[in-house]
Parts: C-alpha cells; sequence; structure tokens
C-alpha cells in the first residue's frame, strides 16, 4: 500500500512539475529556448522570457517579463474630467503581441501568437526600463522560467546563455553564451551588470541564464558592441517587484492576486526623482548614444 502512495505522488509531481521547466528530458538550452519569445509592438520587435503559475483559480497562466522599452511605443495617455470637475491623466498601452516558434525535428514548423496585456511598466529614461506583460489567453505554454532568487551575487567569470530574438522574428530563440563580466556598472543612479553573451538588436528583454542550471540571472537592455553589454541584474528586478507589487511574478510561493485586484494596480511607474535634472538629463543623452538599447524595427533589414 506505501509503494503505491508513493508511485501516485511520484506520478502527480511529474505532472505538476512537467510545467516547472518543460520536462526534464530536455537540455537546458533547449529549455530556455522554450521559455524564449519574440514581442512586437507597434514600432519594433524585442523578446521577452515566460513565467507560467496559477491564478487565484487554479488556472494556468503566461506571464511574459520584457525591457520597458519593447513596449514603449505601444504606451498612451490622456486625460479625463471626473464627476468632481477635475482633470484626471489615464495611461494606457496596446496590446503586444507574443510570439513563440514551433520546432520539431530541427526545422521551424510554425508559430502561435497571442495578444497580451501590460501589467506593469517602467520606463528607461527615469525608471528601471522593466515591464510585465500577461498573455490573454490563459494556458497559452506549458513552460516557465525559474528565477534566480538567491541574495549572494553570481562570481565574476561563471558561464552564462542568453536567449532572445536576434534581429528580430527571423533569428529568434537564438543561443549565445558567455561570461559575467563585472558587477555594478552605473548609469547615471542605475545598477546594471555586465555580461559577454552576444547580442543584437532584438535582444532586448531577453533572459541572461546561469549555464549550469539555468536559472535567471538578469534581462538584456542595453549594449555598445556584440559582447559588451549590460543587463538588469535579478537583484535589481526583485527589488522593483517588490515595490510595484508583482514579486508573485518572480516567486510561485507568493500568491497571486485576483483579476480585481490586478485591474487596481497602477500600470506605470512615476520614475526616479532627481536632484539636479538638467544633469541627468545631458547624462542620459551620452549614455543613450553609447549603450544603444537592444531593439530592432520591424524589418530589421532596413537597420
Amino acid at each position: 500500500m506505501r509503494r503505491i502512495v508513493i508511485t501516485l505522488l511520484a506520478a502527480i509531481t511529474m505532472i505538476v512539475g512537467g510545467l516547472s521547466y518543460g520536462g526534464e528530458e530536455k537540455s537546458i538550452p533547449n529549455q530556455l529556448q522554450d521559455i524564449s519569445v519574440t514581442i512586437q509592438s507597434s514600432g519594433g520587435t524585442g523578446s521577452g522570457v515566460l513565467f507560467t503559475r496559477k491564478d487565484f483559480k487554479g488556472s494556468f497562466i503566461n506571464l511574459v517579463w520584457t525591457a520597458g522599452h519593447v513596449v514603449e511605443d505601444l504606451r498612451s495617455q490622456r486625460v479625463v474630467i471626473t464627476p468632481d470637475g477635475s482633470s484626471r491623466t489615464i495611461v494606457e498601452f496596446g496590446d503586444p503581441k507574443i510570439v513563440t516558434q514551433i520546432i520539431e525535428d530541427g526545422r521551424i514548423v510554425g508559430r502561435l501568437e497571442m495578444d497580451a496585456e501590460v501589467v506593469r511598466y517602467s520606463n528607461a529614461d527615469d525608471g528601471e526600463d522593466l515591464a510585465l506583460l500577461k498573455v490573454r489567453k490563459k494556458n497559452f505554454v506549458d513552460k516557465t522560467a525559474r528565477f534566480y532568487l538567491a541574495t549572494a551575487i553570481p562570481d565574476i567569470g561563471i558561464d552564462l546563455l542568453h536567449v532572445g530574438s536576434l534581429k528580430g522574428q527571423f533569428g529568434a530563440n537564438s543561443l549565445t553564451g558567455g561570461i559575467y563580466s563585472q558587477h555594478g556598472r552605473l548609469l547615471g543612479k542605475t545598477v546594471y551588470d555586465q555580461t559577454t553573451c552576444a547580442a543584437f538588436p532584438g535582444s532586448s528583454g531577453g533572459g541572461v541564464f546561469l549555464k549550469s542550471n539555468g536559472e535567471y540571472v538578469g534581462m538584456l537592455v542595453r549594449g555598445a558592441g556584440e559582447t559588451f553589454n549590460l543587463i538588469v541584474p535579478i537583484r535589481r528586478i526583485q527589488d522593483w517587484a517588490k515595490k510595484a507589487k508583482v514579486e508573485w511574478a518572480l516567486d510561485p510561493k507568493i500568491a497571486m492576486p485576483s483579476d480585481e485586484d490586478l485591474s487596481k494596480m497602477p500600470i506605470e511607474d512615476v520614475g526616479k526623482q532627481f536632484s539636479n535634472a538638467p544633469e541627468k538629463a545631458a547624462k542620459a543623452s551620452t549614455y543613450h548614444t553609447w549603450f544603444n538599447s537592444f531593439e530592432t524595427e520591424t524589418n530589421p533589414a532596413t537597420k
């Protein structure tokens, strides 16, 4: 009887665990390709990483982490008059497209495309350059990322992998390798880490992972050459997630809010405060000239 119970528990674990990382039979590079998607907005293409979990009703939903600048062209705002006669500015986003490729026997055989909504956004200029999306269709895919949530910062020299849509949809799910080359690069007052994983336009928002176990350690957002690039490190993503009240989008142990509570959340950060705005603006201009955002136009051939 005890053996039967253990067998049943193992079977249940396999069913639930199959959602945890796309199945044990696949190599880490293949797993990372399964959780990486292309994000298409009205003006360009970027990359993203899937995090799949249950919502408060028990349904599986697909969340996507990407860079804020990948979806910024979908942002709009309008002013409405409230019943008391005062004005209020409402920030809205159009729906980005989430695209994942289907590969069988070494050949691309199709693509799945779904609309997503922007749940939380922080802009690139004076914010964190992060965005959290939610695929509108439930059970879009059954793969999920695992985030590196340990307190220790990964060592310099450790092997890394990046998966992104290099040069747009044509280069979707491209895998590159490199190392963790430096911690704590400062652009203005914002902290980035540096890697040597090759990246090109279209890589923005794509994940950077530990080669040893596939855990997500950062998001590629900027670079000054194919192998000199900067990531938003996971420790900064965690800090922002806590402030933005979206820690549940990193850690499945944290309960996810209801749809009603989600609808009450502000979409946009107000941005960081700088004591010397003119100096900050001048620095930002310099940084943006040298450290290009790794996004691409819809037609990369025009770049």
